[in-house]
């Protein structure tokens, strides 16, 4: 894996509409208010949970829930002005902290501007062909002169071209403007799978040729991630796949699932091998993972997966705290809720869950193989998995155990004789002799053990 900034980044993702409470709909009417400002006391707390990168969702002017965009260039006035984000990033980038933001490129919403002008002056706009699917012969189900072709059939969303020029050209417009303005170190790409290759191939240059290390992150939820991993393109991926596994292997006592999606992607003939993929348990999109689990108490082994396999970990605000939220058929509202940091924490349905989180990313953090390691399945059975994270100069060995009960497991390692020394539960260590060691776990719970030789 390539030396980059993301590989020892843990993402820290806030949804700020929902968050700073922020009206549901925009009236395009009413003076900026700075409600950004809210996320300033959050700021050492995303820091103590050992975070050091943010991602924040869509934050420019929109209809409503910020993915149906109305203007690239200014910041949506429910959440403030673009001075208002800039200082936010020139607080974030003084503390250390990286800044990602969200880039809504496949789709506007019919307030956008140029939308607007297509609506006003039909075949004669200077912006038809800005838009796909646009047809004057037919009418659009909002009633519109014209049909167009909305995303995943939401018509409040209407599909932008990204292969015309000027098109094209407004867009990479925007992201230098936010490279400039507010020192972005990347962009999460909002349904990226639907992007041309032209496109993707252009916005990563062009924001490459901004700084070289800004980093790509494309939104895919289903089929094969290489697309847009390859060349000049991505350089990670939402890894839905691995989110499904994170929770569901718990729920089915079933650790078969999660070790299978673990090992056809970073595995010895992994086919994401090398690439630093976005791991997380929840967002902005789906249920919160403490209304997925059927056992709160499985919050710790998943936790501890997510911060020792391979990949950039993410945690969504609330969750830290195990805040339950399922979406509706007709409203995601529950998962983007507005929160007050100190009432958020008191009473938490999982109190504890902060602290572990705390010795996670620490351990994490001081750990190369963690952040960038081979990855080498060792155990697994229905309620325990075992996997080795490796580096030339450090071997680290994470055991997981989603039983009640501690259970003790019996590893094959091949290395003849030496000390696994728990960096997780300090103070513990078990042998390992003649390429076997037998190590007991604590119930719902793992041990992350960096192997020693006997003489060191």
């Amino acid at each position: 894996m390539k030396s980059h900034w993301t590989n020892s980044a843990i993402f820290y993702h806030i949804y700020p509409l929902g968050l700073c409470g922020a009206p549901r709909r925009n009236d395009f009417s009413a003076g900026p208010v700075a409600r950004l400002e809210q996320l300033y006391p959050w700021l050492d707390h995303i820091q103590s949970l050992g975070a050091n990168a943010l991602y924040l969702g869509p934050l420019f002017e929109s209809t409503a829930h910020g993915y149906d965009t109305a203007d690239y260039y200014q910041v949506d006035r429910r959440l403030g002005t673009n001075e208002t984000l800039a200082a936010l990033a020139r607080e974030l980038h003084r503390r250390g902290l990286r800044l990602v933001l969200d880039g809504v490129f496949n789709h506007v919403g019919r307030d956008f501007w140029a939308f607007r002008d297509v609506q006003a002056n039909g075949q004669g706009s200077a912006y038809a062909g800005w838009f796909k699917g646009l047809d004057f012969g037919k009418r659009s189900p909002y009633g519109d002169a014209f049909a167009y072709d909305g995303w995943s059939g939401n018509f409040d969303l209407v599909r932008l071209d990204g292969d015309h020029p000027d098109v094209r050209r407004h867009l990479l417009d925007a992201v230098t403007q936010w490279t400039e303005q507010f020192g972005i170190d990347g962009l999460r790409l909002d349904a990226a799978d639907q992007l041309s290759d032209g496109f993707l191939e252009a916005l990563g240059a062009h924001c490459r040729g901004l700084r070289s290390d800004f980093w790509l992150m494309g939104e895919i939820v289903f089929g094969d991630y290489r697309r847009l991993l390859g060349p000049g393109r991505c350089d990670s991926v939402t890894n839905y796949e691995a989110y499904k596994g994170l929770y569901s292997s718990l729920n089915d006592h079933n650790y078969f699932e999660i070790a299978y999606a673990l090992k056809r992607q970073f595995g010895e003939q992994g086919i994401y091998r090398g690439f630093g993929l976005y791991n997380f348990a929840d967002n902005h999109d789906v249920d919160r993972v403490a209304s997925r689990l059927k056992d709160a108490a499985h919050l710790y082994p998943l936790y501890a997966l997510l911060f020792s396999m391979p990949g950039i970990p993410s945690v969504y605000y609330g969750s830290e705290w195990g805040l339950p939220g399922a979406r509706t058929p007709h409203s995601d509202a529950a998962l983007r809720p507005a929160l007050d940091l100190a009432r958020a924490a008191q009473p938490a349905p999982q109190p504890d869950l902060p602290a572990a989180l705390r010795k996670l990313a620490a351990v994490r953090g001081a750990s190369p193989a963690l952040q960038r390691g081979d990855y080498h399945e060792l155990y697994v059975s229905a309620g325990q998995l075992a996997f080795e994270r490796a580096l030339p100069g450090e071997r680290v060995i994470v055991a997981l155990n989603a039983s009640p009960e501690p259970i003790a497991i019996d590893m094959p390692i091949p290395e003849p004789d030496a000390r696994l020394v728990d960096l997780l539960n300090p103070g513990e260590e078990f042998a390992l002799r003649n390429g076997k060691a037998r190590v007991e776990i604590p119930p719902t719970w793992g041990r992350i053990m960096r192997m020693l030789n006997d003489e060191c």
